[in-house]
Formats: structure tokens, sequence, C-alpha cells
């Protein structure tokens, strides 16, 4: 089982998308747009989504926590 630490997994809240694949799609079109620090998180976190498969994804239960 993947685990996302709380920035990861609120980036996947913001990045969201029906699917795994759509989501890391999202992602990655976005990255030119991040600076560095987002840039690293999100390429770790798209890692962790390459790593998923579909039907773990879609058991995930994604929630966008403000600290």
């Amino acid at each position: 089982m993947v685990h996302f630490t709380v920035e990861e997994e609120n980036l996947v809240c913001v990045y969201y998308k029906a699917d795994r694949r759509r989501t890391m799609g999202r992602m990655t079109a976005a990255l030119p747009d991040m600076d560095g620090d987002m840039q690293a998180l999100a390429r770790q976190t798209i890692r962790k989504l390459e790593a998923m498969t579909d039907a773990d994804f879609e058991d995930m239960r994604f929630l966008f926590t403000d600290e």
C-alpha cells in the first residue's frame, strides 16, 4: 500500500480528475507553472500515483487538510 503525506494528499485533491491517470496528467501538465519546491513535491506524488493500481487509487480516500 502506498502512503501519502498530508502535503501529497492535498496535492492530489487539488488536481483530482475522475481517475488516477487523469489526476497524474493534470498534475504533470501543471509542473511548468510550479516553483522548485512544489515541482519536487508534485514529482514525488506522481511517482507514488504511478506505483499504485487503478483499483488502489479508487479505494483511497483523499481528503484535503487545511492546516
